[in-house]
């Protein structure tokens, strides 16, 4: 019974919690991304390459060897193509480019929240700082004429 409320304990942790939010919402904000790449960036770029898909861009590797042609018995047989599907890695790249400076951006918004926030509560825990004192008022008249008497009376003394 330990193990399960050690479990338990675990798995209600706000950490864990928080965690459990953040990767569900970044495989949402990965399918937006996504869908970003996919029907608004990539359509242009397909148009300025002169109207292809860019999901479509492949080279076929078996035609860089000589043996493109195999033979079985008497017949040639053309070999089936190897295809290099380098436009859907560019594409990738992009994807992955634009979620990486979102998550960035994401991060350092957070950053400039915390230290907000942290200064503000430095701000309020500082104590406000002790008003100068006030200069001594001038003595008056009376009081310099009695100290004068006291002074004489020591000397006489």
């Amino acid at each position: 019974m330990g193990f399960l409320k050690e479990f338990k304990a675990f798995a209600l942790k706000g950490n864990v919690m928080d965690m459990a939010v953040g990767v569900i919402i970044g495989g949402a904000f990965g399918k937006i991304v996504t869908s970003l790449v996919n029907d608004i960036l990539m359509p242009p770029i397909g148009m300025l390459l002169g109207g292809a898909d860019f999901k479509d861009l492949k080279f076929d590797l078996a035609t860089l060897k000589d043996a493109a042609v195999s033979v079985v018995g008497d017949v040639a047989e053309k070999s089936e193509p190897i295809w290099w599907n380098y436009g859907a890695f560019i594409q990738q790249v992009v994807d992955f480019t634009i979620l990486a400076f979102c998550v960035f951006l994401l991060v350092k918004l957070m950053n400039r929240l915390s230290s907000i926030k942290l200064k503000k509560e430095k701000e309020a825990e500082a104590p406000a700082p002790a008003p100068a004192p006030e200069p001594e008022p001038e003595p008056t008249k009376e009081e310099v004429l009695l100290t004068e008497i006291r002074d004489l009376l020591k000397e006489k003394k």
